[in-house]
């Protein structure tokens, strides 16, 4: 059951605070899901598929710009700021399908003028010629996956390429065209030491990206590793893996701005930086999740069929649930995004997003400010170095 907005006066620490319309709708991004990858990794948790030697590309495109259809009564008149194409591996499908899958889109939704587009690849599956392709369709920044350059890690991980060709991917992607893109590497990884963990760091940097992801391996339900759990590092290893890492990136000039984001100055990923400010985009494809704001308030999340066999069968809907964001959901669906911001974002920008007042949210600041965890500063919502790493409790402030 969903929560119309006006049924549900906020009330945390004060008086009932009522939902106003919002004063403008936020930027507009679009997600696409590629469902499929070569081989399924024992640690992902994404909706992802073992691909057959045929992928339904014409078929799926279809799909996706029907179901982008549906969604159109809720862009009222912006412009998409930034595209994601996510994964599974979306560098298996060929240029020319999405090549017409962007066409379609934007002869629905106009794009920005300075719009980014970013396509998630990985190594094995880098051919020159396609990625010079894609650049050439606009696709303008790419998110490799390494996860590590060392050969048994790689096996452990169930990845398909050698650190060899995530070297070779570098030089590829630069070689067609595209100056802006992203590493995805993984530390915390089975039996790793710190040394090996700051080798692949010390790698990834002389590759040159303009951002760098670089996170935590955690097991996840629903995994190979979550019920054959491989040995990982100790808790005093993660903490020295964290803290030099994070100091080595910050003298080759990658500034943390999320959890897990590191970026040249004027790199930072505009489409993720769009989720943490509670910015709206379209999701589309099997199992795509989305959220969108109208103009009387309403803010909805969506998400779609997970199975491609059934996101692909006209007998069945696209979307498998819809549901419009209460009051009370309101303040902790915005900070569980905005405070994983390293520097947090505008005090005013709640009000913005949520048609709430950001009186509203007095009570709880003060608690997390007295625990440490939120910094004490009127014009800004900011977690600590603390709240950074303790974010989970600092959100329980704002639980109702």
């Amino acid at each position: 059951m969903t929560h119309e907005p006006s049924a549900s006066p906020l009330i945390l620490g004060g008086a009932p605070t009522p939902r106003a319309a919002l004063p403008q709708l936020p930027p507009l991004a679009l997600y696409i899901h590629i469902p499929w990858c070569v081989r399924k990794c024992p640690y992902c948790d994404f909706n992802s598929h073992a691909a057959s030697p045929t992928l339904p590309e014409e078929e799926y495109v279809d799909a996706l710009l029907a179901d982008l259809d549906l969604e159109l009564h809720a862009v009222y008149g912006r412009a998409l700021s930034s595209i994601f194409f996510g994964g599974g591996t979306p560098s298996l499908f060929s240029a020319q399908a999405l090549g017409r899958l962007l066409k379609g889109v934007e002869q629905r939704i106009p794009f920005a003028g300075d719009i980014e587009i970013t396509l998630e690849a990985n190594p094995g599956t880098f051919e020159q010629e396609k990625f010079t392709a894609y650049r050439a369709l606009g696709i303008n920044r790419l998110s490799i996956g390494i996860q590590s350059f060392q050969e048994q890690k790689l096996k452990a991980l169930g990845r398909i390429h050698n650190g060899d060709e995530a070297v070779r991917a570098a030089g590829m992607a630069r070689q067609a065209g595209f100056d802006n893109f992203n590493l995805d590497l993984m530390h915390g990884l089975p039996d790793q030491s710190l040394d090996d963990a700051l080798d692949d760091l010390r790698q990834a940097i002389a590759m040159k990206p303009t951002h760098l992801s670089w996170y935590q391996l955690t097991l996840e339900p629903n995994t190979v590793f979550w019920n054959q759990p491989p040995v990982l590092p100790e808790d005093d290893t993660l903490w020295d893996i964290q803290e030099a890492g994070q100091a080595l990136l910050a003298e080759h000039g990658y500034a943390q701005y999320e959890v897990s984001a590191y970026a040249q100055p004027g790199r930072a990923a505009r489409h993720n930086l769009n989720y943490w400010s509670f910015g709206d985009f379209i999701g589309i494809g099997a199992g795509a999740h989305g959220k969108l704001s109208h103009p009387d308030g309403r803010i909805q999340r969506t998400w779609k069929t997970r199975l491609p066999k059934d996101y692909l069968n006209p007998a069945k809907p696209f979307k498998a649930g819809e549901k419009t964001l209460g009051n009370d959901e309101l303040p902790f669906e915005f900070l569980m995004n905005a405070l994983r911001l390293t520097d947090g974002v505008d005090a005013a920008l709640f009000a913005e997003r949520t048609g709430l007042d950001l009186a509203s949210l007095a009570e709880g600041r003060r608690q997390a400010e007295q625990s440490g965890l939120l910094q004490v500063e009127p014009s800004r919502l900011a977690a600590t170095a603390r709240g950074q790493l303790f974010l989970n409790d600092l959100l329980q402030y704002f639980l109702i």
